[in-house]
């Protein structure tokens, strides 16, 4: 294995660097956090389950011509990626109604939107990611116009693609954040991860509000059973990966 320092330590991950300047080592934890991080606990396995769900959502986007940082995943919990200088947002996209949005606005939890709704959020631990609106962000200087329409029009598409994949695998894509970056040649990449810590997903065949959460809202709001879910999104997301592969 080439020889690596200690770049970064989040909440998730831990990044390494390389031998080589451009390429970085993310090492994933089975560490949760919610609520910015003011909850804290584990799930047993999550590391490795969330790194091979996003190796395979990875390695599906860019066969749709979705530039990634994803290059190779070296262990059940280790993948090698593109040095990225990531924007400071969080992209996020909502489908259905539920989490901030519903505390937000009123809507009620379910409401099917009735186009994707894309929201850009502060990446600031300190400041709670605070929602931005166009003004502020562009107050900030954290994009320009033209960046927040290439994230818009990626981020849709994304959405269009991961809808499509997770109802393959008879789950609902209710939200999920994304964050970007650009690599050494200016290209934009989508960076960070694809897992149950970063996507709402609904059993499609439960229509209990609680049993059907197959996400990290069972750790957030106690729902238990949290390993058991995350493995059985893993299992989904497997079998639909293979059967891709297959075509």
């Amino acid at each position: 294995m080439v020889a690596r320092s200690l770049l970064y330590e989040g909440k998730a991950k831990i990044v390494y660097t390389t031998t080589e300047p451009e390429i970085l080592l993310a090492h994933f934890k089975d560490d949760a956090t919610a609520f910015n991080a003011q909850k804290r606990g584990s799930i047993v396995g999550k590391g490795e389950i969330n790194c091979t769900i996003s190796t395979v959502l990875f390695q599906y986007l860019e066969k749709q011509g979705i530039p990634t940082h994803w290059l190779e995943s070296i262990s059940a919990n280790q993948m090698r990626v593109r040095r990225l200088q990531i924007l400071p947002l969080e992209v996020v996209v909502r489908n259905i109604a539920a989490g901030s949005l519903c505390q937000q606005t009123g809507l009620p939890l379910g409401t099917v939107l009735k186009q994707p709704l894309v929201e850009f959020y502060y990446k600031n631990d300190s400041l709670g990611d605070p929602l931005l609106t166009s003004d502020r962000l562009f107050l900030l200087e954290l994009a320009t116009p033209e960046q927040v329409n290439q994230l818009q029009q990626m981020a849709r598409q994304i959405n269009r693609y991961l809808s499509e994949f997770f109802q393959r695998c008879d789950m609902t894509l209710v939200d999920f954040k994304l964050e970007f970056g650009y690599d050494a040649q200016g290209q934009l990449r989508l960076g960070d991860e694809i897992s149950p810590d970063t996507c709402r997903l609904w059993d499609v065949a439960e229509t209990d509000p609680n049993r059907r959460v197959m996400d990290k809202d069972r750790f957030r709001r106690d729902l238990g059973n949290v390993e058991t879910a995350y493995q059985e999104v893993l299992r989904r997301v497997l079998a639909q990966g293979n059967e891709g592969d297959g075509n």
